[in-house]
């Protein structure tokens, strides 16, 4: 089976098939966020800090960091942000930029082995960015689209993310190391959007054999109840072979159907986890949970 081991300084974390689903926190990411980018761009990095905390709290093993802001100095921004990002925290990180000095700067101070989001399909692209990731080591997001854009047909998709796995084997880089996103669509504006994503993740798993990733929160844009709808579908995506996710862990919709999901694909062994986040205490400080048999037990809190 494919494992892609990621690394901080002082920490691993493993995505693979059979091992429990790999949360990537995203909310390090100015896009969107105007408060954010403005306090990004003075050298403001408070929410940086809340955030990245936050995130890991809630359960993230990985985050995710972009410092893409319009008219600022993104490669600076990247690298203080990730400085700053792997002094308050273990996690490994995701170096998130389109600008590939963007990703120089964050890959030239990162301690670790990182992933970085990301590569497309297009020639020239490959060409600037695979470099790249073979002379730091590092592992890298394969997205499924080209020069033609996205394509409706997922098949078209396997096409082009078989072509960056194997070019990426050309400069060194091990399939181990480069995770597919399949390119998750919003559901409210193509309704076929999940059934693409999940025979393409069934074919990137059983025929190309990679990890997989995906921006999970696009699939539920403009609905109502979405983090509903974005759990569900994670649950149903692990069950296709999705083994992580770039994604707000804030939600406990989301965090609860990923729980879920790893007990009935068997990655939580003995259920251990979803005992831990789920058994309730009592009066006395004990904690109650399900025996074996279906009776309640007690057990002291630690």
């Amino acid at each position: 089976m494919t494992d892609t081991v990621l690394s901080s300084a002082t920490r691993e974390v493993v995505i693979g098939f059979d091992r429990p689903f790999v949360m990537v926190g995203e909310r390090i990411n100015p896009t969107g966020r105007k408060i954010l980018a403005e306090e990004m761009k003075a050298g403001d990095f408070s929410r940086v800090e809340a955030d990245a905390l936050a995130q890991v709290m809630a359960g993230a093993q990985m985050l995710d960091v972009n410092a893409g802001i319009p008219l600022a100095d993104e490669p600076a921004l990247l690298a203080e942000s990730i400085q700053l990002v792997q002094r308050l925290t273990d996690a490994p990180l995701s170096i998130d930029s389109s600008v590939v000095d963007a990703l120089e700067a964050g890959l030239a101070v990162y301690q670790g082995k990182p992933l970085i989001n990301s590569v497309t399909g297009e020639d020239e692209v490959l060409e600037r960015v695979l470099p790249l990731v073979a002379r730091y080591g590092a592992a890298v997001v394969a997205i499924s689209n080209d020069e033609s854009g996205i394509s409706e047909d997922p098949d078209v998709r396997f096409s082009i993310a078989e072509k960056i796995v194997n070019r990426a084997s050309d400069h060194g880089i091990p399939r181990a190391d480069v995770i597919v996103d399949p390119l998750v669509m919003p559901i409210g504006a193509m309704g076929s959007a999940g059934q693409q994503v999940f025979h393409l993740l069934r074919r990137l798993r059983g025929e190309l054999k990679v990890n997989t990733t995906c921006g999970a929160s696009n699939v539920s844009f403009g609905l109502p109840n979405r983090h509903v709808v974005t759990g569900t579908f994670l649950s149903m995506a692990i069950a296709n072979g999705l083994t992580s996710a770039i994604m707000n862990p804030l939600h406990e919709e989301v965090r609860t159907a990923i729980s879920a999901a790893d007990v009935l694909a068997g990655h939580d062994s003995n259920c251990a986890a979803w005992i831990r986040a789920n058994r309730q205490p009592t009066a006395n400080g004990q904690v109650v949970r399900e025996g074996r048999a279906g009776g309640r037990r007690a057990r002291a809190a630690r």
